[in-house]
Parts: structure tokens; sequence; C-alpha cells
């Protein structure tokens, strides 16, 4: 139960999908969990569940039609809107996902939705082509970005006769994700220093040197502060993402250049995250125009760049300082090494051999060690639930000081 609040009102839109079932329990749960429980139904979820049954377990009417006067004079959907502590959507269908992200509001639910400015949890619950149609996972990358949460469906048998991923979790599990995101903001004190994306180390005016990283877990660590309270300064290599909102955004190039940024913003921070894939090596030599090409081979000669890892570790003066270590081999032996020499306080290892772990994707595998010697392996997960975690080891780094 969540405690040491004032009672919490839970908007719960529930969308035309066979799991409207959980959505029963769910409201079950919140309620005993002492939220204020509002409904609201698309006329898809009414083919499933009747209003009555969720306004017996919630106490109150559920709204249901946006032209109903009887219900605007009772509830109005600015109020509803304005009430709300938290908005979750489960199931939520993907016509529903659809419309939200093209910002189409043409029933209660996306009215309501459109006019709140809560926190709100999407849990997609569909067939497993459905779900994994490039349309639809676009939409979702797309609300993420500006700043709706998800919980991800489950894998098992789906009413269609499909097997895979498509299932609405547990109402408990969505339960304890509704308490995590309104846990209290931890991070109010912190000031975070976020390093995120690949470097470009230029060889002539067309062609550069760089590497995979596509910067989204330093964003994913950008949001996860911002949403926990923390002050986030986001120093970025070149990516295609959305800064988060609420972040200070300082744009650069080059290895030299996050460097300098890094090295600028420093002593005003309480914590680095070195997100970013800083390049190794440049060039020692420029070229101002294009190297044409030519029938022998091309020697390219390079240089190492500054380690800004190593050297903020060299300075550390009381501040936290996290690094990452994208590995191909010897994970432990190799993570252990680099929050050894360069004198980390903790340090996010993955193998980036591995399915889903590491570069472009949006989820990752890792393990998290810290200067303790504790050493803590996570399971797959997206990109977003690992930078929490992150920050929750951040913390338990604090507190033992």
């Amino acid at each position: 139960m969540v405690s040491d609040r004032k009672k919490l009102t839970a908007v719960l839109g529930v969308t035309g999908g066979i799991a409207c079932y959980k959505a029963v329990e769910l409201v079950r749960l919140l309620v005993k969990d002492d939220f204020t429980v509002r409904v609201i139904m698309t006329h898809g979820a009414r083919e499933f569940v009747t209003p009555l049954t969720f306004q017996t377990l919630s106490g109150n009417p559920v709204a249901t039609d946006p032209f109903d006067l009887t219900q605007e004079s009772e509830i109005g959907h600015i109020n509803l809107a304005d009430s709300a502590d938290i908005f979750v959507i489960a199931p939520a269908t993907a016509n529903v996902i659809g419309k939200i992200a093209a910002g189409i509001a043409d029933d209660l639910l996306t009215t309501v939705l459109m006019a709140t400015k809560a926190p709100v949890l999407i849990a997609p619950a569909m067939n497993i082509h459905m779900y994994e149609n490039p349309i639809l996972q676009e939409n979702l990358r797309k609300l993420r970005r500006v700043g709706y949460y998800f919980i991800e469906p489950t894998e098992g048998f789906l009413a269609c006769g499909y097997e895979g991923k498509g299932r609405l979790p547990e109402p408990e599990n969505i339960l304890a994700e509704i308490q995590r995101l309104l846990r209290k903001k931890d991070l109010a004190d912190e000031r975070l220093l976020i390093t995120a994306g690949p470097n470009r180390e230029p060889i002539d005016p067309v062609r550069y040197i760089s590497n995979r990283s596509s910067g989204k877990m330093g964003y994913a660590l950008a949001r996860a502060g911002l949403n926990r309270g923390a002050a986030v300064t986001l120093v970025s290599g070149p990516t295609a993402l959305e800064p988060p909102a609420g972040a200070r955004l300082i744009p650069v190039t080059t290895a030299a250049e996050m460097r300098r940024a890094v090295l600028e913003e420093f002593p005003s921070c309480t914590a680095v995250i070195m997100a970013a894939a800083v390049s190794d090596y440049r060039p020692i030599e420029y070229s101002s125009t294009k190297m044409k090409r030519g029938k022998t081979p091309l020697e390219l000669r390079l240089e190492p760049n500054p380690d800004i890892l190593k050297e903020l570790g060299a300075k550390k003066d009381g501040k936290l300082l996290i690094g990452f270590a994208a590995e191909t081999d010897d994970l432990a032996a190799n993570a252990k090494k680099k929050l050894r020499e360069k004198n980390l306080d903790m340090i996010v290892a993955n193998d980036v051999t591995q399915e889903g772990s590491g570069f472009d994707g949006d989820t990752n595998i890792a393990t998290i060690v810290d200067r303790s010697g504790a050493s803590r392996a996570l399971p797959l997960m997206t990109k977003d639930e690992l930078a929490d975690q992150i920050l929750d080891h951040l913390l338990a780094l604090k507190s033992r000081r």
C-alpha cells in the first residue's frame, strides 16, 4: 500500500479488448490501496464489461459519453482531467494508442487525456502481430519521447489463438508501476550531468569516424532524472532523438567538444553519468577538401582522444561518477578494471553481442557494479526501466556516505 500521502485519484481509461476483465481487478486493487478511482470507458469497452461493474467497485459514476448532459454536469471532462494524480489506460488498444499519438480527441477518453497534466501510464494489450506492427511501434516511441509511460505487455496465450507478446500485465504489476510513478521526487536535491550519443570525428568535409550509439540510454537517464525531480544537463552528441522536456541540452559533435562542455559543467553538478560512447580516436590530419577516390589503398592515421572519464575520476571532489562499459568479451573483468582505473563509483556494463543489448535498440541487458564490489545482473528490460534502476543504485550509494 502507498503510505504517507494524501488520498490520490487515479483516472482509469478502459478501451475495447478482452483484457477488460483485468481492469476490473485493477480497480479493486486501487480502491484497496486507498485511491479514489474514476473510470472512463470507451464504446468498445462497454461491449466487454458493463459500466455498472466499474461503478460498483469504484464507488463513483463511470464516464462514457462527452455529450451526455447529465454526466457532464456531474463529472465534467475538465474536472476529470484536473482531478487525476495519475492517468492510466488499461487495456490500451492499438486504436487508442494511434489516436493519442496523432493528437486526436474524438471521444471522452482521448478528450480528458488531452487535457490532463497528470503522468500517463499506458498498458498496451493486443494481438502479437498488431503489437509488432511498425506503425504501432513508432507510435509507442513517439509517446515515450513526449513523456508518456508504458508498462510492457507480457508473453503467453492470447485470446485470438496466437501465443506471444501482447497480454495485459497482471493487475498487481500495473499497480506496482503506478506506485513507482507516484513516489516522491527522490532526486529533487540532485543536479545530474549526463552525456549521451556518439561523437563524430571529421576526416574531411563529407566523412567522419563515429560509432553505433543512438543516444537512447543517455536520453532515458535524462527523462528518468527529470521525472524524479532532478535538474538535468544533457551533453549530447549527434542523435535523431528529441531532447527530454525540461533538460538543459548542450549539443556537441566531437570528443573534444564534449570534454570542454563536461569540464565546464562539472563544478555545478552533484553526479555525472557518462552514458555517451565517446570516440577513442580521431584522425591526426583533417583534409579541408573532399578526399577523392583513388586506385591505391588509403591510410588513415589516428591519435587518441582525451579520456574524459579518467580526467573526471581524478578530480571528483565528492561527486558521484558513473560510467558505462560496452563489451564484447570478459564483461565482469573488463568492467571492474575500468571501474578501478578510472576511479568510478559505479559502472553499468553490457555485452553488446547479446540480442536485445547495446546499441540502437530500445532494450538493454546490463550488470551494475559499484566500488564496494557489489554486482547486480539485470534481465532484459527497456532502457527507460534500466535508467530507473541506475538512479536507484545512485541513491543507494549516496545513502552509504
